[in-house]
């Protein structure tokens, strides 16, 4: 009885362990951090900043879209593969033409990642 329950136990973990590597399967998109924060902006100025991202997955990481919310958020994403453990950038530029003020915007990143699509909040204020 005691050899059957090891074996029924054997069974279960081992199904659990090659369900839980399936789902580690292909490339995933790590960032440097979900919020991107640029502090005081002049207005009519342009302020830029690079975002780390890495591949943590096991499969080349593809960006297939990086869009923001508004015109004034400019996200510029790698067009070349990311090879796993491999890191590249996203260079985010805040056009202040608008108006002043505090501003948070959002940036979408696609890609064929695990978790495929990822957001990057974009804030700061922008002064006379």
């Amino acid at each position: 009885m005691k050899n059957c329950i090891t074996l029924i136990f054997l069974v279960v973990f081992s199904l659990f362990a090659v369900s839980q590597e399936e789902l580690l399967e292909g490339p995933f998109l790590q960032i440097e951090s979900d919020t991107i924060y640029y502090g005081f902006v002049q207005k009519n100025d342009s302020a830029f900043k690079m975002l780390k991202i890495t591949n943590t997955g096991n499969q080349p990481l593809l960006i297939s879209s990086c869009k923001a919310s508004c015109g004034c958020t400019i996200p510029i994403c790698p067009s070349i593969p990311i090879l796993p453990g491999m890191s590249n950038f996203i260079k985010l530029q805040y056009d202040a033409t608008e108006k002043s003020g505090k501003f948070l915007k959002t940036v979408t990143i696609k890609s064929n990642a695990i978790n495929h699509i990822v957001y990057i909040k974009v804030k700061g204020e922008v002064i006379q």
